[in-house]
């Protein structure tokens, strides 16, 4: 962890601690931190943002502080830590505001949390900027270029929130994390999003 950029290892730290603390120390205070939909009462406007330091179970915090150490990395050595931090909440923000829109549709009343929004904008810089880098998959163990894996990525999780399939999983909020993350690249560009490549 010390040879990380000094942005990915802050949010990895915040995300392990706020993990480890709700059950230690207050456990019923961090619900009022989760993302509750807008037609709660419980709903307030700071959890698009700290929706995405909590995490329900260890395999949750597990695989997104995996993918944000081995795509978080690269990005903010080749980024700088500023504009990482500008991209990192800006999927998080957007991955929020979907999430919201989803669960008012649907008349939702459960909260989201999890840092997957903004590990979804990482995914997807992570195939723009380095499209040909090859990524091992855990299961099965297939090599293939972050373009592909992204790509595969992004069409399971719209047929998986199509189907509302994998019941608890928000899958509209991951896409919702790489549409924050393609809008703030095509401005970075000075492109529309239709251009983007």
């Amino acid at each position: 962890m010390l040879n990380l950029p000094p942005a990915t290892r802050a949010i990895l730290i915040a995300n392990i601690v706020l993990y480890i603390l709700p059950r230690i120390v207050a456990p019923e205070s961090f619900p009022r931190l989760e993302l509750w939909p807008l037609q709660t009462p419980l709903f307030a406007p700071y959890q698009i943002v700290t929706y995405a330091f909590l995490h329900a179970s260890f395999m949750h915090l597990f695989f997104n502080m995996f993918a944000l150490y081995m795509f978080g990395r690269t990005l903010e050595e080749s980024w700088g830590p500023r504009r990482f931090i500008v991209f990192y909440f800006a999927s998080v923000l957007a991955a929020a505001i979907t999430q919201l829109i989803v669960t008012s549709m649907t008349g939702s009343f459960y909260p989201t949390v999890g840092a997957s929004g903004g590990v979804f904008g990482l995914l997807l810089a992570f195939a723009l900027y380095f499209p040909r880098q090859r990524i091992m998959l855990l299961f099965p163990p297939i090599p293939m270029p972050a373009w592909l894996f992204v790509a595969v990525y992004g069409v399971l999780e719209l047929v998986l929130g199509v189907t509302n399939t994998q019941a608890g999983v928000a899958h509209f909020a991951h896409l919702g994390g790489m549409l924050g993350g393609a809008l703030v690249i095509a401005w970075w560009r000075g492109t529309r999003p239709a251009r983007l490549r």
